[in-house]
């Protein structure tokens, strides 16, 4: 299992929310650079990227961080962030973005989204599979769906693509302990996918129950910044 740490950036600051409301949000003071060098030292491989500015705005507000981290240090980045077309996908592999994550545009804009996965490789994409009740949720955890997390998989499946993040929006931010029912739920369905599980990682024992599971890769974000989680042990827990 990757053990994936995550940074969100808000104004170019790290910052955390809580089930995505921009009216909780907590910023923190190292530099995404700081904190990406720290990640690397610890031996993580990847760094989960969030741009919520960009997700509100339809643009690439982080361009810059980005370059420097890929400069500066050897870390793979997993993007997400208001990600609406080929063109920004484009920009994105440019500045050197490993994997792209796209979310609301697989719901709401399926000729894009489309147009998008067969003309890249699939491999590139991770879906966001964000879920309140087992149904998708789009534009920044803002809007419900009647869409359920099974019948959208199944859907994006036919693309050839097979990473898929999954983040129970009802625990991220919280420190209240992960969905790992949905999880089950999930891999009992689709055992091939790779499956990345995130939201409300609370501690350590928590990603053991997930690492049970085997999936692909867990993403952990608060429990690191509010030091309940120590980075040396996290560490050991991944591959």
């Amino acid at each position: 299992m990757l053990i994936i740490p995550a940074i969100d950036l808000y104004e170019n600051k790290i910052v955390r929310l809580r089930k995505g409301d921009f009216n909780q949000v907590t910023f923190y003071k190292q530099t995404p650079l700081e904190k990406a060098k720290k990640f690397e030292q610890h031996g993580f491989e990847w760094l989960h990227i969030v741009d919520l500015l960009g997700s509100k705005t339809g643009t690439i507000s982080v361009e810059g961080i980005i370059r420097e981290i890929k400069k500066e240090t050897i870390l793979k980045i997993e993007f997400g962030g208001g990600v609406r077309n080929s063109q920004m996908v484009s920009q994105l592999f440019e500045i050197g973005i490993d994997k792209i994550i796209l979310g609301s545009i697989s719901v709401k804009n399926k000729i894009e989204f489309e147009s998008i996965v067969t003309n890249f490789p699939p491999q590139n994409f991770i879906i966001a599979v964000d879920a309140l009740d087992e149904m998708i949720a789009v534009s920044g955890w803002t809007e419900s769906t009647a869409i359920s997390i099974y019948e959208h998989i199944k859907y994006c499946l036919q693309f050839g693509l097979t990473h898929f993040l999954c983040t129970d929006i009802s625990k991220d931010g919280m420190l209240t302990g992960t969905n790992i029912e949905l999880y089950k739920n999930i891999l009992a369905r689709f055992p091939n996918i790779n499956l990345i599980a995130s939201g409300g990682i609370k501690d350590l024992d928590d990603v053991k129950k997930v690492n049970e599971l085997k999936p692909y890769g867990v993403v952990i974000g608060k429990a690191i910044y509010e030091n309940k989680i120590d980075l040396k042990e996290l560490a050991q827990v991944g591959r």
